[in-house]
């Protein structure tokens, strides 16, 4: 779509040794985020299964767009290490700007993590190597590696 904004979001995992890779599409930065949540999700877990027993609020606030991705993706993975909690679905306000960084409010729709099938490895941290999230003509584009 050469020169014009991509009309879709979508994600998918990429292979990359011991660790897992995800990347992710949308019109805006928030879907992007948004896309890299549900691909590191079905990176480890199967949910179709899984029911809804909570939504939990967060705002994530850091001094960049690639470090507001870093930010969602840490907490997504303390919910389900601290909580046992895994998130079926997420919803990202706009990306408002302090004055000195990037502030995003999300709402996270959850699931007993026990509920989910396990597919992969869990993720247990954010690695800031090969991380990118930028945006142009044709919407934006992320990059994320977890350590599993």
């Amino acid at each position: 779509m050469t020169g014009q904004q991509r009309a879709h979001s979508g994600h998918r995992t990429v292979p990359h040794t011991a660790d897992m890779r995800v990347e992710a599409w949308s019109p805006t930065a928030e879907g992007c985020i948004g896309e890299a949540v549900h691909a590191v999700v079905e990176g480890f877990a199967d949910t179709s299964k899984a029911r809804p027993v909570a939504e939990r609020e967060h705002t994530a606030t850091a001094a960049t767009d690639e470090d507001l991705l870093v930010s969602v993706l840490e907490e997504v993975i303390y919910r389900m290490d601290v909580d046992g909690e895994i998130p079926l679905d997420v919803e990202a306000d706009t990306i408002q700007d302090t004055g000195d960084g990037r502030s995003l409010s999300l709402r996270f729709r959850m699931a007993d993590a026990d509920t989910a099938e396990l597919v992969g490895a869990v993720p247990k941290a954010v690695s800031l190597h090969g991380l990118h999230l930028d945006g142009g003509l044709e919407g934006w584009t992320c990059q994320v590696t977890l350590d599993v």
